[in-house]
């Protein structure tokens, strides 16, 4: 029997064998693979890849941040996140206020030139800091705008009430099970209009842009539909995070885990990611982890970091890569 991790091992060869080059926003240039779907089998472990170290803790603060409706990075800053620093400096050194040395286009430019990247570091550092102490300053410059938090807890209606999509799911999961309208939507067509320019409701459009759930046989199956996906970066994020709501939500709701399905649009590999590729296709799945929930907390909305842990991970190492931003 193949090892669940395959499903994501054959997305990856897949797309270095049938991908087409593709020009993309950032200029980095990708190979792409439209319209892919993975199943992963909850019951056979957590699906925290074992071909390479994914930090769960990270997975964890980011979604419990979606969870709380947060949008600004401060929360993530306080749990030692920085999975989405560089979408707040990016606005904050494209603001009117920003005197610093010049940062255009810094996610490529720290990439081939070293005596900039130090600089760009140091201004990064300096932001982050002054997110973390300066109330004001977060308030302007570390919120993302109507990011994935906003849309799943606070949708504006177009007569301007707000709808809470992930609590009202959980109450449908609980109260009509056999429902097909399980859904919760974080593309909303008018948020999205110019984000991530200057003046925008929100610094990136969603990339997971909807999930879906069913109940079937006392199991809670998941799943995701995502726009675009970064393969190498993104994709065993995207994996792990899904996987623990649907953990959360079944535990809540007194159910058994299911499946996570991944459905994809546009899934890619950067251009500067395909040595990187080839080095996590060349390692052995390894046994998957156990994740283990609190018992004593219930609601999804009451869950901290420390009622999250993962039991038995040992990956082989980490591959680091550059963003494209």
């Amino acid at each position: 029997m193949a090892h669940p991790e395959m499903e994501y091992l054959n997305l990856l060869q897949n797309i270095l064998d049938k991908g087409v080059k593709k020009e993309d926003r950032t200029g980095t240039g990708t190979l792409s693979l439209f319209g892919y779907q993975m199943r992963f089998d909850l019951n056979k472990g957590f699906p925290l890849l074992t071909t390479k170290r994914v930090p769960f803790r990270l997975v964890a603060s980011e979604l419990l941040w979606f969870i709380k409706g947060d949008t600004n990075i401060r929360y993530l800053l306080q749990h030692n996140n920085h999975i989405w620093d560089e979408w707040a400096f990016k606005k904050w050194v494209e603001s009117d206020d920003y005197t610093g040395p010049d940062m255009t286009d810094f996610g490529r430019r720290c990439l081939v030139d070293e005596e900039f990247n130090q600089v760009y570091q140091m201004e990064l550092d300096k932001f982050c800091q002054r997110i973390l102490e300066d109330d004001d300053f977060a308030a302007k410059y570390g919120d993302l705008g109507n990011v994935y938090g906003k849309q799943w807890r606070n949708w504006t209606s177009s007569d301007g009430e707000p709808i809470d999509q992930l609590q009202d799911v959980i109450e449908q999961i609980k109260t009509n099970p056999d429902s097909r309208r399980l859904i919760v939507n974080a593309w909303n067509p008018e948020d999205v209009v110019d984000a991530g320019k200057k003046g925008s409701k929100a610094v990136l459009p969603p990339c997971h842009v909807m999930f879906q759930f069913s109940v079937a046989e006392g199991k809670l199956s998941c799943l995701l539909m995502q726009r675009s996906l970064d393969s190498l970066l993104g994709c065993p994020f995207n994996i792990a995070s899904y996987s623990l709501l649907t953990h959360l939500i079944a535990h809540e709701c007194g159910l058994e885990v299911g499946e996570f399905i991944h459905s994809i649009g546009d899934a890619h590999i950067y251009s500067n990611h395909l040595e990187q590729v080839k080095e996590q296709l060349s390692r052995e799945p390894r046994e998957l982890p156990t994740l283990r929930i609190n018992p004593d907390k219930k609601s999804i909305f009451d869950m901290e970091m420390e009622d999250l842990t993962i039991e038995g991970y040992d990956p082989h190492p980490a591959i680091k890569a550059p963003i494209a931003v």
